[in-house]
């Protein structure tokens, strides 16, 4: 899931999962963080989820997917749109 807040030209974007689907560490990767894994781990929250927020431009396209444990990457289905294999953001 997506959480966002905007302000006049950045964006907050939350990267939000279950506690424990998938299992073990799971980190965001995408054109933002060139697409290395382990910037932006999902860290546990109050509310039993796991989040990472990353603050991006706003009115900008950004592609990411998941990469959890055991090399297995996935995409968020809350982004709404594709490119190719990842995920877009739109902010």
């Amino acid at each position: 899931m997506l959480e966002r807040r905007s302000s006049k030209d950045r964006t907050e974007v939350t990267f939000v999962l279950p506690a424990d689907a998938p299992p073990g560490p799971v980190s965001v990767v995408g054109d933002f963080n060139d697409w290395q894994p382990g910037v932006h781990t999902l860290r546990p929250r109050k509310d039993g989820k796991r989040a990472v927020t990353v603050e991006l431009p706003s009115r900008s396209s950004h592609a990411f997917r998941y990469l959890a444990a055991g090399d297995h990457w996935f995409n968020d289905e809350s982004a709404g749109h594709q490119d190719g294999p990842n995920s877009l953001l739109h902010t």
